[in-house]
C-alpha cells in the first residue's frame, strides 16, 4: 500500500507518514532510521570536516557478502598536525630533562632528585597515554545492509544468530528494583526477532522480590512490547519513555497512538505501584503463612505466592536462607516462543488495543540465583556471570551474548543489530571477540560536575584503541562471542576444527554443558530451547553449585576473570592476549543508557575501586609485560597505561603539597634558575593542552567535557589514586585482598530536586588529602601576594612568588568542583565559594605582611633562634 506522505504537528507528535499494516510500519521505521543522525553522518561522511571514509579496496573474506560497517579515519589536515605537536612536546620534554640535569640544584639535592624522578615518571606516563592515540578509527554499522542480508522482507524469516542477554543485580535497595524491571522490559521489547534471543536475570541476593518482580514484568510486557512494536517506540524502557515530554512520532498509526499511549501509561503507573508494594506484599503474606505454620524454633520463613517456602534468602534470615547461604534457583518465567509470528487480537469492548497486525511473541525470560555457601569466595559479579554463562548454555546456548548492569537499559532498539554488523562482517568478524558500546548516563547534573559522562575516555580514548586491536571491555553494554569467553582461540590462530572434548575436565563435570560448547561456538546458530526434564534440572543445579569450578580454570582462562576489582578490563585483556580483536560501536541515539553517581563521595569510591583494580591487574598474571606475541605492541602499551596510571599521582600529590615549604622558608627551590624552570613548565603544560584541543576536535566533545575531565583527574590524583596505591602496597605486604565497596545507586536525598544528591556531603577519610591540598594552595597564594606586597614586584623573591602562584591558582581551578562538593547546600551558590577564597587569601596575605614587619628574618631562622632560647 502506498503511503500518503505528509508532514504535520499534532499534539507534540512529529508525523512523517500515515498508513496501515505491519509492513507499512516497518517501512516507516526504516525511513526513520535512514534519516537518523547516525545515518546522516554516514551519508555526509565525505563532507565531514573531521572524519573521512577509508577506501576499503580488496578486503579479505567472502567477497559475495556485503560489508556490514564502514571505517572512518581522521582527516590528514587534523591528524598530521596532531601527531606533529605530540612529537614537538616529546622533544620539549627531553630538552627539559637535559636542562635540569645540566642545572642541578646543589642547595637542595634531595629535593631536586625527588622532583627529577617525578618529572621522569610524568614524561613516561604521558608517552604511555599518548602513543596508543596516534591512529583513531571510527567504525559505523550499516543496519540496512544487515537487514538485507539476514532478514527477508517478504517471508519475515530471519537468519540472524541467537543472543543471550545477561543482567546482574544484587540488592533491590542499593540497586532500586524499578531500574531492574525497566532494564528487563527494554530488553524484552527490543527490535530483534523474539525467537532469536533470551534474557537472564541473575539475582545474587536470592531475594523473592526480584523473582516476583519478573512475573509482574512478564504480565506487563504482554501490553508494553506490542505497543512498542506497533508505534516504533524509542526508548523502550517505560520509565524513561514516559519521562520524556516531547518526542517525534516514528510509527504509522498516529490516529490510534494517543489513546494507546494514554492507556499504556495508566497501566504502567499501576505496574509501578505493584512493584513498589512487593516488599510489603511478600512480608504480609509471609506473616500470614508463618502464623499458620508456627515452628518451635521461632524461625519465620518467606513464602511464595503458591504457598511454598522461598528457597533463597528470607526476610528474616535463617540457616540455608541467608544472602551468603542458600540453594541455587533457576526459574523460567517466559518460555521460548514459537518460530512463527503470532498476531494479536483486534480491538473490542474488552480489549481497547488493536494488535491485529502486531507480533505478540515475547522472548525467553529466566530468573536465576546461584548457590551460596559459607567458606566460598563467590567472586561477586564475575562469579555470577560465569554461572549465567553455563546455565544459558543448557537453556538457549546462543553463540553471542551481551551483558548489562541492572541500571542500564536499551535506548536504541537497533543496538543488537548494530553489534551484529561487526560480529558477522566478512572481513574480520569471526576474529572479533566482543563489541563495546560507550556508556551514556541519565540524570547527571547539567554541568557534569564530577565528569560522570567521561566523554574524553568514551569518545576519545576508545576511538584511539579502535585503531589498534580494539577497545577494552568496560563491564556493561558489551556483546561477546561465546567461544571467546570459553577461552577458545580466534580462527586466525587455531586449527580448522574446535577441539573441546580433549580438554573436557577444564570446564567441569557436566557432560551436557561440555557437549553444548561446540554448538555454542557456531556463529550461525539460532536458539534451540531445551526441554526441562528432571535430568536437565539436575544438571542446572550442578552448574550453579559453589564447588563446580573447583580444580578448573574458570575465573582465569575460562569465563570472567576472578580475584580482581576490575574483572571487566582483565577479561578483555585475556582475549586480546589470545589474538582476538574487539570493536567499538557508537551509534545515535545512544545504544544504552544508565545511571551514574552524582554524589561526590560515591563518585570517589567508584574511582577508587577502578584505580585499585588497575593496580591489581599490574601485579597479577594479567600484566601487559606478560602478554604473548599475539597482542599488538601499542595495545600492550595501552594496557600498561591502564594498569599503572595511579602511580604517577604520588608525585602529583607531592607537587601539590610542596608549597607548604614556602610557608616555612624562602630557601627551598625545586630548580634554579627558578624563572627558567617555570617557563619550561608553562611551555610543556601549554603543549599538552594544545594536543587536548586536537583531541576535542576529532573526538567531537565539548570544551566543558575536556575541562571536567582535567578537573576530576586532579581531584582523583590528590586523594583517590594515592589511596589506591597505598591499598596496593598493603596488599603486597600483607597478602590480603582489597575490599572495595560497590557504588550505591540509591539516593539518600529526600527532595523533589532530582539533583539533590549532588549537594549531600558524606564525610569519609578519602576527602582529607584533597582538602589538605586545597588549604595548602590557598595559603600559598596568600603568601605569594604577601611577598609581592612586602618586597615589591621588582624583587627576585617577589617575582618567583608570583610565578609560583600561577601554579597554585591553576591547582585551585582544577579543584573547584571538589570545593563546591564539600560545601554541601552552599555549593548551590558558587559566589559564596569565591568570597570564602578571597577572604582566606587576604587573611593569609595580611598575616604574612604583619609577621614580616615584626620578624624581617627568614622564618626558618626565627624557628632556629626560638629553639636556642628554649
Amino acid at each position: 500500500m502506498a503511503a500518503a506522505v505528509t508532514r504535520r504537528i499534532n499534539a507534540s507528535l512529529h508525523v512523517e507518514a500515515t498508513g496501515n499494516g505491519a509492513a507499512d510500519g516497518e517501512s516507516r521505521r526504516d525511513s526513520a532510521a535512514a534519516h537518523s543522525p547516525a545515518a546522516k553522518r554516514i551519508n555526509d561522511a565525505k563532507n565531514s570536516d573531521v572524519w573521512v571514509a577509508v577506501q576499503e579496496g580488496d578486503m579479505p573474506g567472502d567477497s559475495s557478502r556485503a560489508l556490514l560497517f564502514r571505517t572512518m579515519k581522521v582527516k590528514g589536515s587534523i591528524l598530521h598536525p596532531y601527531r606533529f605537536v605530540i612529537l614537538l612536546r616529546l622533544i620539549a620534554v627531553i630538552a627539559f630533562f637535559i636542562w635540569r640535569i645540566r642545572h642541578r640544584n646543589h642547595d637542595g639535592v634531595w629535593l631536586w632528585f625527588m622532583s627529577m624522578v617525578g618529572d621522569v615518571w610524568f614524561g613516561f606516563s604521558w608517552v604511555l597515554n599518548q602513543l596508543p592515540k596516534l591512529n583513531p578509527i571510527k567504525r559505523v554499522p550499516d543496519i540496512t545492509a544487515i537487514r538485507d542480508q539476514y532478514e527477508s522482507s517478504t517471508s519475515g524469516e530471519s537468519k540472524l544468530p541467537g543472543i543471550d542477554v545477561f543482567v546482574t543485580t544484587v540488592d533491590p535497595v542499593d540497586e532500586p528494583i524499578l531500574y531492574t524491571v525497566n532494564s528487563i522490559l527494554s530488553i524484552i521489547a527490543t527490535d530483534y526477532p523474539a525467537e532469536k534471543y533470551a534474557c537472564y536475570l541473575s539475582d545474587d541476593g536470592g531475594t523473592l522480590v526480584h523473582y516476583e518482580a519478573m512475573f509482574e514484568v512478564a504480565n506487563f510486557a504482554k501490553l508494553w512490547v506490542p505497543f512498542c512494536r506497533k508505534h516504533c517506540i524509542e526508548p523502550r524502557a517505560p520509565e524513561n519513555y514516559f519521562g520524556v515530554k516531547r518526542q517525534p512520532y516514528m510509527g504509522s498509526m498516529q490516529e490510534e497512538f494517543m489513546s494507546d499511549h494514554r492507556r499504556v501509561r495508566r497501566e504502567y503507573e499501576e505496574f509501578k505501584v505493584r512493584i513498589d508494594s512487593l516488599f510489603n506484599t511478600i512480608y504480609q503474606r509471609s506473616e500470614a503463612y508463618n502464623r499458620k505454620n508456627t515452628k518451635e524454633d521461632g524461625v519465620k520463613a518467606t513464602w511464595m505466592a503458591d504457598g511454598t517456602q522461598w528457597p533463597g534468602t528470607w526476610i528474616e534470615q535463617a540457616e540455608n536462607h541467608r544472602k551468603g547461604q542458600h540453594a541455587g534457583i533457576v526459574k523460567v518465567i517466559l518460555n521460548h516462543p514459537s518460530y512463527k509470528p503470532q498476531l494479536g487480537p483486534p480491538a473490542s469492548i474488552d480489549n481497547p488495543f488493536d494488535f491485529s497486525n502486531v507480533d505478540m511473541r515475547l522472548p525467553m525470560l529466566v530468573y536465576l540465583s546461584r548457590e551460596k555457601r559459607p567458606g566460598y569466595n563467590h567472586q561477586k559479579k564475575a562469579g555470577a556471570m560465569n554461572v549465567m554463562l553455563r546455565v544459558s548454555a543448557l537453556l538457549s546456548n546462543a553463540p553471542f551474548l551481551i551483558n548489562f548492569d541492572c541500571d542500564h537499559y536499551i535506548n536504541n532498539s537497533q543496538a543488537f543489530r548494530a553489534a551484529m554488523c561487526f560480529m558477522l562482517d566478512p572481513r574480520d568478524g569471526q576474529n572479533t571477540a566482543f563489541v563495546q558500546f560507550p556508556q551514556r548516563f541519565d540524570d547527571v547534573d547539567p554541568t557534569d560536575r564530577y565528569a560522570n559522562h567521561n566523554r574524553v575516555f568514551f569518545d576519545g580514548t576508545m576511538l584511539s584503541l579502535n585503531g589498534l586491536q580494539g577497545p577494552s571491555y568496560l563491564g556493561t553494554g558489551t556483546m561477546f562471542r561465546r567461544a571467546a569467553l570459553y577461552g577458545m582461540e580466534p580462527p586466525r590462530w587455531r586449527a580448522d576444527t574446535i577441539k573441546v572434548i580433549s580438554k573436557a575436565k577444564e570446564f567441569g563435570e557436566s557432560t551436557l554443558f561440555i557437549n553444548s560448547m561446540i554448538d555454542g561456538a557456531n556463529q550461525e546458530r539460532s536458539i534451540t530451547p531445551l526441554f526441562l526434564e528432571e535430568s536437565v534440572n539436575n544438571e542446572l543445579s550442578t552448574l550453579m553449585t559453589c564447588a563446580y569450578e573447583d580444580g578448573t580454570p574458570w575465573g582465569r582462562d575460562v569465563g570472567w576473570v576472578y580475584n580482581i576489582a576490575t574483572e571487566d578490563v582483565v577479561t578483555g585483556f585475556r582475549m586480546h592476549r589470545q589474538g582476538w580483536r574487539s570493536m567499538y560501536c557508537s551509534i545515535e541515539p545512544a545504544a544504552f543508557r544508565g545511571t551514574a553517581p552524582i554524589n561526590l563521595t560515591e563518585r570517589l569510591l567508584q574511582i577508587l575501586r577502578w584505580s585499585g583494580g588497575s593496580l591489581e591487574m599490574f601485579f597479577s598474571h594479567s600484566n601487559a609485560f606478560l602478554a604473548g606475541p599475539r597482542m599488538q605492541p601499542l595495545q600492550r602499551i595501552a594496557y600498561l597505561n591502564m594498569s599503572t596510571y595511579p602511580i604517577v599521582t604520588i608525585f602529583i600529590l607531592a607537587y601539590n603539597l610542596f608549597p607548604v615549604m614556602w610557608l616555612i622558608s624562602e630557601q627551598f627551590y625545586i630548580q634554579r634558575p627558578f624563572g627558567s624552570y617555570i617557563l619550561y613548565l608553562i611551555i610543556i603544560i601549554a603543549m599538552i593542552h594544545v594536543i587536548g584541543m586536537f583531541e576535542v576536535k576529532w573526538a567531537n566533545i565539548t570544551l566543558l567535557d575536556w575541562c571536567r575531565n582535567e578537573q576530576f583527574y586532579m581531584i582523583g590524583a590528590t586523594g583517590v589514586y594515592p589511596t589506591a596505591v597505598l591499598y596496593m602496597v598493603l596488599k603486597l605486604i600483607t597478602g590480603k585482598g582489597i575490599h572495595f565497596r560497590l557504588t550505591s545507586k540509591q539516593t539518600e536525598a529526600c527532595s523533589n530536586d532530582k539533583f539533590a544528591d549532588l549537594y549531600v556531603v558524606r564525610w569519609v577519610p578519602l576527602l582529607i588529602p584533597t582538602i589538605a591540598v586545597l588549604i595548602v594552595n590557598v595559603a600559598a597564594v596568600g603568601v605569594a601576594i604577601g611577598k609581592a606586597a612586602t618586597w615589591g614586584l621588582f624583587k627576585e623573591q617577589a617575582q618567583h612568588a608570583v610565578l609560583g602562584m600561577v601554579f597554585n591558582v591553576w591547582i585551585l581551578v582544577l579543584l573547584y568542583p571538589f570545593a563546591l562538593g564539600i560545601m554541601g547546600q552552599w555549593g548551590k551558590k558558587p559566589a559564596i565559594l569565591f568570597i570564602l577564597l578571597l577572604m582566606s587569601i587576604s587573611t593569609v596575605a595580611i598575616m604574612y605582611v604583619t609577621f614580616r614587619a615584626i620578624y624581617p628574618s627568614d622564618w626558618s631562622e626565627i624557628a632556629t633562634s626560638l629553639g636556642k632560647q628554649n
